[in-house]
């Protein structure tokens, strides 16, 4: 099985919907994704990315499922300082890698102060636990951090979310800590990452990256930051 992730299109974050050059982009990455064989579209309920899964299954004729866990997730503490109130995920992460022992923050992400009282990962445990439901129920059942082929499936289903559920959906079935994906395997607007499940029925597989972060479709890719400084989180909040 193949499993297709996409961002949606270029936001207008005010009325949750795309921009015209959003739309433009939706429409692309659905030409784009034509040769894929999609046999299913699973999206966010938020209206930017069921506006971007609307073209791809319109062009296939399908209907598009809601993952209603797969809505863009929140964060902060407000019992932290300024920077921890806001408690911005991909400037925490950027900070915690950059800090001393950055293997050891990373790999204790949960723990670590800038995120154990962090609203994202109450996002990141429901994420998790969600997106297991969906794969075991496309053969693949999650033991001990291990995905168990239960039966053959060689279909290509997509799912168009956001940055942030999207990274947790990514660390948590590649195993990789959260940190490291908001900060190293960031992807753009209608970016296409595909993860390859091995149809090995009975035995345990290993999702393999197949392609990452593919925008040779996207017209007019933005510039986005990784990570903001204090300043900035608290002007743009």
């Amino acid at each position: 099985m193949r499993l297709i992730f996409v961002r949606h299109g270029e936001p207008d974050y005010e009325h949750d919907c795309l921009t015209e050059l959003g739309r433009i982009q939706a429409a692309d990455t659905a030409e784009r994704l034509e040769k894929e064989n999609v046999k299913a579209v699973f999206s966010s309920p938020m209206g930017r990315a069921k506006e971007t899964a609307s073209y791809t299954a319109k062009r296939n004729a399908l209907p598009v499922r809601i993952l209603e866990y797969m809505h863009e997730i929140r964060w902060g503490n407000p019992e932290g300082d300024e920077v921890l109130r806001e408690g911005h995920p991909w400037t925490l992460s950027y900070r915690l890698l950059c800090e001393e022992n950055p293997v050891d923050n990373s790999r204790n992400w949960t723990e670590h102060p800038y995120f154990k009282n962090n609203r994202c990962r109450e996002y990141y445990d429901m994420i998790s636990g969600n997106i297991d439901g969906l794969l075991g129920e496309l053969g693949y059942e999650r033991r001990d951090e291990r995905y168990f082929c239960t039966k053959k499936n060689s279909d290509t289903v997509a799912l168009f979310s956001h940055g942030g559920s999207g990274a947790c959906a990514l660390s948590h079935i590649l195993n990789m800590d959260f940190a490291y994906v908001l900060s190293v395997l960031s992807y753009g607007l209608c970016s296409v990452t595909i993860i390859n499940f091995p149809e090995d029925v009975n035995e345990f597989v290993l999702p393999r990256i197949e392609l990452f972060n593919d925008m040779g479709h996207v017209k007019r890719r933005m510039d986005e930051k990784l990570y903001f400084d204090a300043k900035t989180i608290l002007k743009n909040s």
